[in-house]
């Protein structure tokens, strides 16, 4: 095991408080956020039963993930006909431009602040 390795490996959790692995050696029965929702769950108010981590080479700050129990985790919560229409609604928003109520084709540019064709003139 490298130095780097070294420094993040804490299975016991008595250096990071929780069980700590270098990063992609989680064991089995844990997974991340991102990877519960490519399953279809999410971690379903439970705590974070560990970390990876990964060191950086330029600051002195690791990358850490936390790891959830994949037996714990609960189903994605459907989405409804109303959450679809709220995100439509902020959607359509989004491509509103504030100076002529047009809606646009394109999301209006935060840097601009109204559609290409009145920021033209």
């Amino acid at each position: 095991m490298t130095t780097a390795y070294a420094e993040v490996y804490d299975p016991d959790g008595t250096r990071h408080g929780i069980p700590t692995w270098p990063w992609r050696w989680a064991p089995d029965g844990l997974a991340t956020r991102r990877q519960l929702r490519a399953m279809g769950l999410r971690p379903g108010g439970q705590e974070p039963a560990a970390q990876v981590m990964r060191l950086r080479r330029r600051t002195r700050e690791p990358l850490v993930a936390y790891l959830y129990h994949v037996s714990l985790a609960l189903p994605v919560r459907p989405m409804t006909p109303a959450k679809w229409a709220a995100i439509d609604v902020a959607l359509k928003a989004r491509r509103t431009c504030p100076q002529c109520r047009q809606v646009c084709d394109y999301v209006i540019p935060r840097s601009l602040g109204c559609c290409n064709q009145c920021h033209a003139g």
